[in-house]
């Protein structure tokens, strides 16, 4: 029988913002639910009913009412309007928790020691940033762009940006020249904010050259401040009584524009709403991480993954904003563990790629150094079952540990935790409330305890409001609506479990074919590298001209290590053993680096093009990647 590795206690479940929100129905609303299944399949059976109960529970503000909670113009998802009349500021729900008891922002990097900014020093930067953008020339509506690290003056600068009005977009600062390019001219800013140069892994990277070309290739800027140079300075310390003040925008207006990785062509400028985004992630953040008012909240990230953007909102839920700036793994290991007992972390999340290398090392930090956190958080691929035990065997048996899938798509997550509900190992614990989430054969037919294709049914605020530049939406269109009409489909393999978590098994687009039986990636990851000669993988499933397929196996190897015939064989003994014989790959081949995304994200498809004779400029934006140079062992490996 499949034991949970936690269960909340009673004080936990009662302590909660969701048991709040319950109570809160309950006396509002008169409703009442069993148990959370129950209360799901009311959140999204009464759509716009559910939503209109988390704006009023949480009191968003807005300038003008609402005339309406959501209106179509058409049966498609695309164009659908939330709250129409409803007019508010982001940033002013950021500020309504300013105290003097507790700090907005707690805040170190690899060069500088872990810092408190006060809300009153937070306001007055964002004011006299803010005075700055409207001398400019900035209004509603406006792009402004930031090349920057993760800090405190980044945050400052995204809210003044929105307490203006305009529109925030950002790039971290391993981007390159053609990644920036590609992203930024689309959306046509009025002002560049960058960093000239940034600090990663106990090295200075000099960026004033990129900064300077990208300027140059930004016809619409009108002005580019570099965060080091006396211009900042000016502008940051121009006045210490400047008001704040807030521009209050529709609530379908533009808060953000993030993109797709760009693996393929010209990535997807995904145009995202300021109330969407609001009331997505307090309900996101709130009811399934229940973040407090009061607690701390750490999620590892650059300004170019969306989880930046999200875990900002952390602050909306009257948290402190924990940052950290540089790399995970210097000076050592442990870094941003002890950051998170230095600034007594609550929440702590990172990429399940942190946890499964992290937990390969042989440390006994948490023995030496417990604790205390609430939560700890898991994305951006999935949490092999290995890692959630070992998550509980050595960090902490209280935690409540949270996975969570979603994506830039909707800057926010649809699966992810729930405070009434026990962990299983490898399993996320629930469908988020609004999200009508199945799990859809070939035949469209929605299936339980058996792998399909993730859809969602139904409408969320979250979703974009469109691609910028996006001729009658039709990148919009292709990217989510081609397979299903009018059902959105992600491009994800689930598996929702007779526990009725979600168990993910990598990209349908990825997906691997043996005999017509489907095999998620993640399923031979788990198993590849959990053996302690293994670092990483690569599995790529090739569809031959005779119709037969061709399924290779990349790894990377430790230090010291041979891919000799003992290895090859416990590769595909663990794989018969773990999972099937048709998980075994044709063949196996030791390289030096899987190609990544700059988001991190493995690449299984570019590869597979590559592989299957397409150039290397179709197949893949190398500008793009993390390490472009690891394409170049695949280039001579046609195997078509």
């Amino acid at each position: 029988m499949n034991l949970p590795l936690w269960t909340p206690s009673s004080s936990y479940i009662e302590q909660s913002n969701l048991k709040k929100y319950e109570s809160w129905l309950e006396i509002q609303k008169n409703l009442t639910f069993k148990d959370y299944q129950a209360l799901w399949q009311w959140s999204v059976d009464n759509v716009a009913e559910f939503w209109e109960s988390v704006y009023q529970f949480f009191q968003i503000q807005s300038s003008t009412p609402y005339q309406s909670v959501i209106s179509h113009t058409s049966n498609e998802m695309i164009g659908t309007k939330w709250f129409e009349g409803a007019t508010l500021s982001y940033a002013e729900h950021i500020f309504r928790h300013k105290n003097n008891e507790r700090p907005a922002i707690l805040f170190k990097s690899e060069n500088q020691p872990l810092t408190e900014v006060s809300w009153e020093t937070l306001e007055n930067k964002v004011a006299a940033i803010q005075k700055y953008l409207k001398e400019k020339g900035v209004e509603e509506g406006d792009r402004v762009v930031g090349y920057l690290p993760n800090t405190p003056d980044t945050i400052a600068i995204f809210l003044a940006v929105n307490s203006a009005g305009a529109i925030w977009s950002c790039c971290s600062p391993d981007f390159g020249l053609e990644s920036l390019t590609d992203r930024f001219q689309q959306v046509e800013p009025k002002i560049l904010f960058a960093c000239g140069n940034y600090y990663y892994g106990g090295k200075v990277f000099d960026k004033s050259g990129i900064v300077k070309e990208l300027a140059e290739q930004l016809p619409s800027l009108v002005d580019t401040v570099i965060l080091e140079s006396p211009t900042w300075e000016t502008i940051i310390s121009a006045t210490s009584n400047q008001e704040l003040t807030f521009a209050p925008v529709e609530f379908n207006d533009p808060i953000w524009i993030l993109y797709s990785s760009g693996t393929t062509g010209k990535p997807k400028a995904i145009t995202h709403s300021i109330g969407g985004n609001l009331i997505e992630h307090l309900k996101a953040l709130a009811f399934h991480q229940d973040v407090q008012v009061g607690e701390r909240y750490f999620w590892y990230s650059t300004t170019g993954w969306m989880m930046w953007n999200f875990a900002l909102s952390s602050m909306a839920c009257g948290a402190t904003l924990c940052l950290y700036d540089g790399s995970p793994a210097y000076p050592d290991i442990n870094v941003l563990w002890q950051f998170a007992k230095d600034a007594k972390v609550d929440h702590f999340g990172g990429g399940a790629a942190f946890y499964i290398n992290y937990m390969k090392q042989d440390t006994h930090f948490f023995k030496e150094n417990p604790l205390k956190l609430k939560t700890l958080g898991s994305t951006g691929s999935p949490l092999p079952p290995k890692a959630f035990d070992w998550i509980y065997e050595n960090i902490s048996q209280t935690l409540h540990l949270i996975s969570l899938s979603g994506g830039t798509d909707v800057c926010s997550a649809f699966m992810g935790g729930c405070p009434y509900l026990p962990v299983y190992s490898g399993e996320i614990q629930c469908r988020m409330l609004g999200a009508n989430i199945e799990a859809w054969n070939d035949e469209g037919k929605p299936v339980y305890d058996e792998v399909g294709e993730l859809v969602i049914k139904d409408v969320m605020p979250s979703m974009p409001l469109y691609f910028w530049k996006d001729a009658d939406n039709q990148k919009y269109r292709s990217s989510y609506f081609e397979k299903y009409a009018d059902v959105w489909t992600h491009g994800d393999w689930i598996k929702i479990t007779k526990n009725l978590g979600i168990i993910i098994y990598g990209r349908s687009d990825a997906t691997l074919n043996r005999d017509g039986v489907r095999i998620g990636t993640a399923e031979v990851y788990n198993a590849v590298e959990s053996l302690p000669e293994i670092k990483d993988s690569l599995i790529i499933c090739i569809e031959k001209t005779d119709g037969s397929f061709f399924m290779p196996l990349y790894v990377v190897l430790h230090s010291n290590q041979i891919l000799d015939d003992d290895l090859k064989n416990k590769i595909k003994s663990q794989l018969r053993k773990q999972y099937s014989p048709r998980h075994v790959p044709d063949a196996i081949y030791a390289i030096p680096e899987i190609p990544y995304t700059i988001s991190g994200k493995k690449m299984e498809m570019p590869i597979k093009k590559i592989l299957m004779g397409t150039p290397v400029e179709k197949a893949v934006s190398l500008d793009a990647m993390r390490n472009p140079q690891s394409i170049d062992w695949f280039v001579n490996q046609n195997v078509h």
